[in-house]
C-alpha cells in the first residue's frame, strides 16, 4: 500500500479526477499564493535611491503559434460539437438579425471592379477590396432591433462555447443541447465583467472621437499639430488595452461556480502580473491572424465563384467567435500553468 500511494496517477483513469472547475480554482488560489511569496520586493535603505530591476515572470508562456496550433487542434477535435453551435448560431442569426436578403450585392460590385481592372494583379486587387467590403459589412444589422438581438446572440454563445471548452477540456463528451441548457448559468455575473470592460474602453472611444473630430474639421492642419493628436489618441488607446488586457480573462474565471465579478477581475490582474504587456501582444495578435486566414479562404472564392462568397464569408464570421473563444481560453489556461 505504500508502494502504491507514492505513485502518481495514470492519464488512462478518470473515475476519481477533480471536477475541471475546481480544479481552475484551485490553480488560480495557488497562483496567487505563490506570487505574492516569491515577487515580495526588499525594502531599500531609507535615504537612498536605487533601480530596482525588471521583474520577470517565472513560467515563460508560448509563443503564438504554439497557441494557435492548440488551438486548432481542440477545434478539429471536437469539431462536430463546434460545428453544431456555429450552425445554430447562424440560424438564429439568420432569422433575429441578418435576414436572408444581403445588404451588399457582391456580384455587381465585383463587375464594376473587373470592367476598372484588366486581369493580372488588377483582379486580385478587386478581390480584396470586395473581400474588404465584406469585412466592413460584417456584424451590421438592419435595425437597431437587430442590433441589440446581435448582443444578446452573441452573450448566450459565448457562454456555450465558453463552457464547453471548459468540459471538452476535462475530458467530458457534451452535446450541442448540453451547451446551450447548462451553460447559461452565469449571464449576470459575465454581462457585470463586460460592463467593467466597456467601461475601461472609454478612454479608447475618447481618444478616437477626438481624432476624428479634429481631422475631419481641419482643426489640425499642420504635421506637428495632428503628431500632437495622434500622440493623444495613442496614450487613450494603450491605456484601454493596458487595462482589458487582464479583464478579458475575467470574462472566463466569472463562469466558475461561485465566482462574482470582483473576485474574477482580481484574480485575472493577478494572471497577468509582471506579463501583462506580452499577454497583450497576443491577444492583438488574434484579430489579425483572423483576418489574414479569412482573406486566404475568400480571395480565391471571389475571384472564381463569386455569388457564393457572401454566404461563405457570413459561416466565416459565424465561426470566428468559436476560434475567438477557443484562443482566449487557450491563452487564460497557459497562465493558469505553473
Amino acid at each position: 500500500m505504500a508502494k502504491k500511494s507514492g505513485k502518481s496517477p495514470s492519464k488512462k483513469s478518470t473515475k476519481h479526477v477533480k471536477p475541471v472547475k475546481a480544479i481552475e480554482v484551485s490553480k488560480i488560489s495557488s497562483r496567487n499564493q505563490a506570487l505574492s511569496k516569491s515577487r515580495r520586493i526588499k525594502s531599500k535603505p531609507p535615504g537612498r535611491f536605487s533601480i530596482h530591476k525588471k521583474i520577470k515572470h517565472p513560467v515563460k508562456l508560448p509563443s503564438i503559434f504554439r497557441i494557435i496550433r492548440l488551438t486548432a487542434l481542440t477545434i478539429w477535435e471536437h469539431r462536430g460539437l463546434f460545428i453544431g453551435l456555429t450552425i445554430v448560431y447562424g440560424l438564429l442569426n439568420l432569422v433575429l438579425v441578418q435576414g436572408l436578403a444581403s445588404h451588399t450585392d457582391i456580384n455587381a460590385l465585383k463587375s464594376q471592379l473587373d470592367k476598372v481592372s484588366s486581369g493580372g494583379l488588377s483582379s486580385i486587387f478587386s478581390g480584396l477590396s470586395v473581400f474588404t467590403v465584406l469585412l466592413g459589412s460584417a456584424g451590421n444589422g438592419s435595425s437597431q432591433t437587430a442590433g441589440a438581438y446581435q448582443l444578446f446572440l452573441d452573450l448566450i454563445v459565448s457562454l456555450a462555447i465558453i463552457w464547453s471548452l471548459r468540459q471538452v477540456m476535462a475530458g467530458h463528451n457534451i452535446s450541442v443541447k448540453d451547451a446551450y441548457y447548462r451553460g447559461m448559468y452565469p449571464l449576470i455575473p459575465f454581462v457585470l465583467v463586460l460592463i467593467v470592460i466597456g467601461i475601461q474602453l472609454i478612454p479608447l472611444l475618447i481618444g478616437s472621437l477626438l481624432y476624428s473630430t479634429v481631422i475631419n474639421n481641419g482643426i489640425a492642419i499642420a504635421f506637428i499639430e495632428k503628431f500632437i493628436f495622434i500622440l493623444i489618441f495613442a496614450v487613450l488607446a494603450l491605456t484601454s488595452l493596458y487595462l482589458i488586457s487582464s479583464s478579458l480573462f475575467a470574462l472566463y474565471i466569472v463562469t466558475l461556480p461561485d465566482m462574482t465579478p470582483i473576485k474574477a477581475l482580481k484574480s485575472a490582474r493577478k494572471l497577468v502580473r509582471y506579463r501583462r504587456w506580452t499577454v497583450l501582444r497576443k491577444i492583438l495578435a488574434l484579430p489579425v491572424i483572423l483576418v489574414i486566414v479569412a482573406a486566404i479562404i475568400m480571395l480565391p472564392i471571389i475571384l472564381i465563384i463569386t455569388p457564393v462568397a457572401q454566404w461563405v464569408f457570413f459561416l466565416l464570421t459565424m465561426f470566428a467567435l468559436v476560434a475567438v473563444h477557443s484562443y482566449m481560453y487557450i491563452l487564460y489556461r497557459e497562465l493558469l500553468n505553473e
